[in-house]
């Protein structure tokens, strides 16, 4: 059976997943068809339907539960990894709780918009870029300030921009709990079987990197977008770990969390779909 896998170019996600586009380990008879798109871009191809396994930010799963389940593996979750807002010149919390600065965002279906959102709910004055265009625009000072994910937390200080608010510590300081950023969504269309196979594909996908860093060098190396080899690491030792094998107990009360907090603020849809897949 062949199906569409779905992934960012980012270190993490090419690290997770480089066994199985380079097939080092048993796909239990599936095929992969590898398409690797930006987050945002993602979450706005899964809104279609037409994805059959991809990775999507959590922020986006609420807008396309009723098509797609979260599966066990391939999540990124974890502690002192969150979205970071940033700006040129100095600007205070209570600037941007006031709704008076203007914020360039990586994607409104982005869990460090959702993020964002519940942290302060009168800053709305937001435009939409690409996650790596953010900074540039910063420096150039086309906005007041910016929400950075991915590598660009790692390089943003040498660049001589200034953090406002860590929202992973926001989320930690609130709720004691990991942060979740990103799963693996699977469509619900698709066998129990299917799901399953997947979802243990997956896991020893992230298992083998894991057990063989080297190994997945080439691919990682070959979309890092010029990023140092430093900051390709420091990116995948922060996104994949535990949670990335198996959500857990923990994992799954995180992401039940992010929704219940959304929903409560009005900012993702209420759904009676299940949020897992029960691998």
């Amino acid at each position: 059976m062949k199906l569409s896998l779905s992934f960012s170019p980012c270190p993490n996600d090419c690290f997770a997943f480089d066994a199985i586009v380079n097939q080092r380990i048993d796909l239990e008879g599936l095929e992969f068809s590898i398409r690797l798109a930006d987050v945002e871009t993602l979450n706005r191809r899964t809104f279609s339907g037409d994805a059959d396994v991809t990775k999507l930010s959590y922020h986006a799963y609420a807008y396309c539960i009723a098509n797609y389940v979260l599966l066990d593996a391939g999540s990124a979750l974890g502690r002192n990894c969150g979205p970071l807002l940033i700006s040129k010149r100095t600007i205070s919390r209570e600037e941007v709780a006031a709704g008076k600065i203007t914020i360039a965002i990586p994607g409104k279906y982005t869990t460090g918009n959702l993020l964002l959102s519940l942290a302060f709910p009168e800053a709305r004055n937001k435009t939409e870029l690409v996650f790596s265009a953010i900074e540039s625009a910063l420096l150039d000072e086309q906005y007041d300030s910016g929400l950075i994910i991915h590598e660009n937390r790692f390089t943003y200080e040498a660049k001589g921009l200034k953090k406002i608010i860590d929202l992973g510590e926001f989320w930690e300081t609130e709720t004691g709990t990991p942060l979740p950023l990103g799963g693996i969504v699977i469509n619900r269309s698709l066998p129990a079987e299917v799901k399953h196979k997947v979802n243990s594909v997956l896991r020893r996908s992230v298992e083998y990197a894991f057990a063989h860093r080297a190994a997945s060098r080439d691919f990682v190396c070959a979309n890092a977008q010029e990023m140092s080899e430093e900051v390709m690491y420091r990116h995948i030792d922060l996104y994949v770990n535990k949670y990335s094998i198996d959500l857990g107990i923990e994992g799954k009360r995180a992401v039940e969390m992010l929704f219940e907090r959304g929903q409560a603020a009005d900012i993702i849809p209420d759904s009676k779909e299940s949020l897992f897949f029960c691998s």
